[in-house]
Order: structure tokens, then sequence, then C-alpha cells
């Protein structure tokens, strides 16, 4: 498979990041106006259909036309979707960067796309950095920064440092797909503008609780929207927290299901 490089300067588009293990799921949000729990979790693109499926706490699956893209594929997810053309890897922490999983999703000629912190760890994966944009086929994903603001382990330290992970965005034709990775809301993640389909994480210690990233989601306003990476999260507070905004469309899915 072939990808072309491109430097782009991405202020506006930066993101914060923390990671996290996964904790008991709490119950979803009762649905509301903005939140839908039965639609189809398809979309048209330019480009084929694309299709989200959620797989586990920071995993998921992006299948357009004949692509397969796997996100931090986990060993505590299943696994047992379609192989990879593409994985892609926002962070090192385990829970993002799982070696045994990504060989479980890899065929041959699946290309790995990773932070340098984990392509230098990861035979043969291609890096890439915050404001760079590569073109794969038919699609072009951009790296966009994910870190923490104040949220650390101890004093003077943060989860997650600027520049070290990636979160993405993909642009699947005429459709922009948005992966947080890891953050806390940043004011280059408020800064973002016309994403389709965004993924926002929201977990503490690691990330932010839903109530702040409520207050980010509301500023760049995504059309559909879907935590994930969310634990234990009360998801009220999320729904609460948009409810004065009907044109993002909520997507709760079950990011928690029993083990395979």
């Amino acid at each position: 498979m072939t990808y072309r490089r491109a430097l782009t300067l991405c202020a506006g588009i930066a993101l914060a990041a923390g990671c996290a293990t996964t904790s008991p799921q709490t119950p979803l949000p009762e649905p509301s106006a903005t939140a839908d729990e039965t639609a189809p979790d398809r979309f048209t693109t330019s480009i084929g259909e694309l299709e989200v499926v959620p797989v586990h706490h920071g995993t998921l699956r992006l299948e357009v036309g004949e692509t397969v893209i796997w996100i931090d594929p986990w060993s505590k997810g299943d696994l047992s979707g379609p192989k990879a053309d593409y994985v892609f890897i926002t962070d090192i922490h385990p829970d993002h960067y799982d070696p045994a999983a990504l060989e479980a999703v890899k065929k041959e000629g699946t290309v790995v796309v990773a932070p340098a912190v984990v392509s230098q760890k990861e035979p043969g994966a291609i890096s890439i950095a915050n404001g760079e944009t590569m073109t794969f086929g038919d699609f072009s994903a951009t790296a966009v920064p994910m870190y923490n603001l104040v949220r650390g382990p101890e004093p003077g330290a943060l989860y997650h440092e600027k520049g070290r992970g990636n979160g993405y965005i993909f642009e699947m034709g005429d459709t922009r797909v948005y992966l947080s990775g890891d953050t806390e809301c940043t004011e280059e993640m408020k800064a973002l503008r016309d994403i389709d389909v965004a993924f926002v994480s929201m977990n503490i210690p690691y990330t932010m609780p839903p109530s702040e990233a409520a207050v980010c989601i509301r500023a760049f306003k995504p059309k559909v929207l879907y935590p994930y990476h969310y634990g234990d999260s009360d998801l009220d507070q999320l729904r609460d927290g948009l409810a004065e905004e009907p044109s993002i469309e909520i997507r709760f899915r079950d990011w928690y299901p029993p083990a395979p």
C-alpha cells in the first residue's frame, strides 16, 4: 500500500489526551432528543459507505468502501472482525498500544501508523507527528495533538505530554471523522471545525469528566458524537451538558460488552 506525507500547520486542530484502564461501566443514559441509540452506525461518504464498529473502551473499527481501519486494538476487546488494511495507534499506554492485539488484527500488507513513541517499538510502523497529514489510498489522516493540561500522576507531571501521542482527523472523501485520543479540553480542540463524526474520550483521572468534555463539544459542534473511552463515568453529565445543542446527535453505545 502507498501513502503520501504532507506537513501541515494544525493550529486550531490540536487535542489533549489522557489514558486509562477499564473500570466497570455505569448504565447508559436514557435516550433524549439528542441521544440516538437506534440509528445505524453507517454514514454516506463520497468514497463509499462508512460503517462505525465500537469494540471496547478506546478500540473501534472503521470500514469505508473496501478499506478496514482499526484504532487502538486492545486484547480486552473482541478482535474477531475483519483484518486491518490500516491500524492507527494513538499512544504508548497499554490500552492503546497492545502488541499482541495489534498482531491479532493484522494481515499481510497491513499498514500501521503511530506516533514516534510507538513506531520506535513497532517494526515497520509509519511514524506520524502532530501537525502532519498523510494520504492512504482514498482517505487521509492528520495527526492532532492530544495531551493533559492539569491532570497527572503527581504534581508537576502529566499523564500525557503534548506531542507524545496523536488524535486523528480522517478525511474520507467529503466526510471528516475526528478521534480525540486521551485528552482534556484544550483550546485547540475547541477550535475544530466541520467535523461530521467525533469520538471523544471522557474518564477520570486520565482524560476529563463528561461535563468538561461537553464544554469542548459545544465549541466545535460535531454533527454526530460518540462518547468513548469513558469507563465508569456518569454519561448523564454529557447528556445534560449538551441538552441545549440539538444540532449534535449523541450516539451512546456499549463500549464495554462482556468479554468474548
